[in-house]
């Protein structure tokens, strides 16, 4: 049997952009390149305040007619409120395209075999390789006695291993830079882009900001719990998001874990003792080393 992996994510939704100043419109606002995206070829990226904060986050896939994006399903019409109220007079015809699409998630060894013989609008996924691809479905897939669909929860522990965050999850909407939610990490930002909203905020966190917190990976001593506040003492410096028995992800106020690692103190969330990534640790010491004054506690 194969070992491909599948799961519909009910709760995406898919918004149409098209119109012959779509790219146009849509490059003047996200958080990346997508100027010259052929047919299938799809980014991540955000819509950001002109605070820099992240309102909405999607893929967005080429399609010959315009551009799908893919998005949380309870944000998909505000997204289309939000893209309507900047295209002015732009030739760009903005709809929700929710109720006509399903939208499935497939990873692991076939993924790419599997999507082949699927009828669909379909991509991989930028932020990770092994986060595999996503499939746009106008109708349900046909049934496949070698495939086993799996629930929501397979897709979020495969999230959480690679640790990659989902909004609403990890972060919530209209709280978080770019940088705080990974977008560097995972392709979700370009630096050498145009101009687009709240690009300055994003620019300066790159080049003149220690970013002291951010989503990152953390294991714990037993079944972590979505929602937890993570402690050091009596002061909550995190919360626990998306969890998968003992491994979860959580935005974390790492300079604070940081200085609990260098004096022997133990992260709790909700009584659990809980360890950082060693890598996402190792990266902010890092970044701290090469600005010093900027890493300066606050």
């Amino acid at each position: 049997m194969s070992s491909v992996k599948i799961a519909r994510l009910t709760d995406r939704g898919v918004v149409r952009v098209d119109g012959a100043d779509s790219e146009k419109l849509l490059q003047s606002l996200v958080t990346n390149e997508i100027e010259g995206l052929n047919a299938g070829e799809a980014r991540f990226a955000g819509l950001l305040s002109p605070q820099g904060k992240i309102l909405f986050d999607f893929f967005i896939v080429r399609t010959e007619m315009g551009y799908l994006l893919d998005v949380a399903a309870a944000k998909a019409a505000d997204l289309v409120k939000r893209l309507t109220m900047y295209k002015l007079r732009a030739d760009v015809t903005i709809t929700d395209a929710s109720p006509g699409f399903a939208v499935y998630a497939v990873w692991d060894d076939g993924a790419a075999a599997l999507t082949a013989t699927r009828a669909c609008v379909h991509f991989n996924d930028p932020r990770h390789p092994a986060m595999g691809v996503r499939w746009l479905m106008q109708s349900p897939p046909p049934a496949d006695a070698q495939v086993v669909e799996l629930a929501h929860i397979d897709y979020d522990a495969l999230r959480v291993r690679l640790g990659v965050p989902e909004a609403g999850k990890d972060f919530e909407f209209g709280d978080a830079y770019p940088h705080e939610a990974d977008y560097d990490l995972f392709n979700g930002v370009s630096f050498t882009k145009g101009c687009y909203v709240g690009q300055e905020i994003v620019a300066r966190m790159q080049n003149k900001t220690v970013v002291r917190k951010r989503v990152v990976k953390i294991s714990a001593t037993a079944p972590l719990i979505s929602g937890a506040e993570i402690h050091l003492g009596d002061v909550a410096i995190g919360r626990v998001g998306t969890v998968d028995g003992l491994h979860g992800l959580a935005m974390v106020r790492l300079d604070r874990a940081i200085e609990a690692q260098d004096k022997n103190q133990r992260l709790r969330a909700d009584g659990i003792a809980i360890d950082i990534d060693a890598d996402a640790a190792g990266r902010y010491r890092k970044s701290a080393a090469a600005r010093p004054s900027a890493a300066l506690p606050s």
